[in-house]
């Protein structure tokens, strides 16, 4: 039997950056206590863009779509992996 006690294992470079970023890292700490966090994240994204499609029309709506296509790309890249 041995006197030391286990050691738990470090976490990865990327998951220490990302808890290191000032809003990210607060989401991400969230989400690893308690998985139900991030539908009130997606929540709020979505009341953001129904107030900017309010406010500023069709370019608001068109600006977010575009930043989303790369999203959806690695996401069909992702599911069509083996």
């Amino acid at each position: 039997m041995s006197l030391s006690a286990p050691v738990a294992p470090q976490p990865s470079l990327g998951s220490r950056i990302l808890h290191a970023t000032p809003i990210l890292g607060h989401i991400a700490r969230d989400i690893s206590r308690d998985i139900f966090t991030i539908f009130y994240v997606l929540m709020i994204v979505v009341t953001l863009i129904v107030l900017a499609v309010q406010t500023w029309g069709l370019a608001a709506l068109v600006v977010t779509a575009v930043a989303f296509v790369p999203v959806m790309f690695v996401m069909l890249i992702w599911i069509t992996l083996p």
